[in-house]
């Protein structure tokens, strides 16, 4: 799928419209995607992570939204949650997330709630694993049905598990619980382009992450027991970017909790 130029609002589904904010990065990809909800006809909007404390793409935002109902964050990084409190300030929105500490207004969220706003029934996904308040959003309407996914799964390449925040087992339920969804659900991420079915990229998740596992298992019998997280990268990712390797090793070191935990 093309994925939407800087400053552009683009309409993915009848219900959701994305605006990419100019901040790419090696764990950001092309920049953070804000997601602007709203149901065919309604005259409020939702907008789901802002990102970052940057004004020219609040401003776009604030611009392409309109009225607005809420804003929801799907979990506390900055480049998703740093701009919330100054669009909060001029729609006179309420802040909603898992974690209460980024809550303004009204309650934290919470598993299995279901909001009502814009005209859309949204669905609350605790998916704890990539952080431990990660939260997805998941809407079906008029027969569209998408899960916002922040940044448990991504519109391409891998999510990063980063210790003691991010645990490994919790991710893999998340993605579990993920791939139980109906097929042909829309993924809206937090970052790269929407894909077209959640259950196919959530299984491909969940058989990477296994292969992962299996690899790091073969480095430390060839290495030994006490490998650091950096000794499996440079034989677990040789073929990766070397820019990339600092993120590999939070996901190591998750995933050496994990085998350890399971043994």
């Amino acid at each position: 799928m093309p994925h939407p130029a800087y400053g552009v609002s683009r309409q993915v589904t009848p219900f959701a419209t994305v605006l990419l904010e100019d901040n790419p990065g090696p764990l950001t990809l092309d920049g953070t995607n804000t997601w602007l909800l709203r149901a065919p006809g309604a005259t409020r909007s939702v907008v789901v992570d802002p990102g970052e404390a940057d004004t020219p793409h609040l401003e776009r935002v604030l611009a392409a939204a309109g009225e607005v109902e809420a804003i929801l964050i799907t979990h506390h990084h900055l480049d998703h949650v740093g701009g919330a409190a100054w669009l909060a300030d001029r729609v006179n929105a309420p802040i909603r997330a898992f974690d209460p500490t980024l809550c303004r207004d009204d309650a934290p969220l919470r598993d299995g709630d279901v909001l009502r706003l814009a005209g859309l029934d949204l669905e609350v996904l605790h998916t704890p694993g990539h952080s431990a308040d990660s939260l997805c959003f998941a809407i079906d309407h008029a027969g569209s049905s998408a899960v916002l996914t922040g940044d448990t799964i991504l519109g391409r390449g891998t999510t990063v598990i980063s210790p003691p925040d991010g645990k490994l087992g919790a991710y893999l339920d998340a993605l579990r619980a993920l791939a139980d969804r109906k097929p042909g659900t829309a993924v809206l991420p937090g970052h790269g382009p929407e894909l077209p079915d959640l259950v196919t990229v959530a299984l491909d998740y969940l058989t990477h992450r296994q292969q992962r596992l299996d690899q790091i298992r073969a480095a430390l019998a060839q290495i030994g027991p006490t490998a650091t997280p950096r000794q499996i990268v440079e034989v677990v990712y040789a073929d990766v970017d070397q820019s990339l390797w600092g993120p590999a090793e939070w996901s190591v070191q998750a995933q050496l909790e994990y085998l350890r935990d399971q043994s």
